[in-house]
């Protein structure tokens, strides 16, 4: 089944079910969604609100490919008493979902990644985006910045797996000239 959304240059959205042939153009693209998923026999969970100016949404996830997942022991702690703005979810793995301050997305998600090793002695490593991809946007707060955030923590992860330190991976930051 293929449930396709397109941006109209009127500011439109046009959505298309390619298996009933069901098309839908209005202003509102919740609202497209929204039809497209009921004709298509989905159950619908609208987008939640806008968090306030100044917070952010985000995703963080523990993953080590082991038995543990969720329920582990090393998590009890986290579970238990997570940074303020997050809350504990089972995604087959220990992950947090985040509503957090920060002048911006990495600044918010570093905050908490720091809190959290340092109360729990726990390094996330990741932000829950299974298959990153290019993201060309310029929204510092939008999902290319949970992209960047992602590949870092994630590299992060590795490097360390495979024995690589903190100076390694800065000398490598450093050789790019980043400014």
């Amino acid at each position: 089944m293929g449930l396709y959304f397109h941006r109209n240059d009127d500011g439109t959205t046009t959505g298309r079910n390619e298996d009933t042939g069901f098309t839908v153009t209005l202003a509102d693209e919740e609202e497209v969604k929204r039809r497209l998923y009921e004709d298509a026999g989905w159950e619908y969970t609208p987008p939640p609100p806008p968090v306030p100016p100044g917070f952010h949404r985000f995703s963080l996830v523990h993953e080590d490919f082991t038995d543990g997942g969720f329920a582990d022991e090393r998590y009890a702690a986290l579970r238990a008493r997570p940074p303020a703005g997050c809350r504990p979810v089972d995604w087959g793995c220990f992950a947090l979902e985040c509503e957090r301050p920060g002048r911006t997305l990495l600044d918010a998600v570093t905050g908490t990644v720091a809190e959290i090793r340092r109360e729990h002695g726990l390094v996330m490593n990741g932000m829950g985006i299974e298959k990153p991809d290019e993201w060309l946007g310029d929204d510092k707060n939008g999902h290319g910045a949970e992209i960047v955030g992602h590949l870092l923590l994630a590299a992060v992860h590795r490097a360390t797996v495979l024995g690589y330190g903190r100076r390694d991976l800065v000398r490598l930051l450093d050789a790019t000239g980043m400014q």
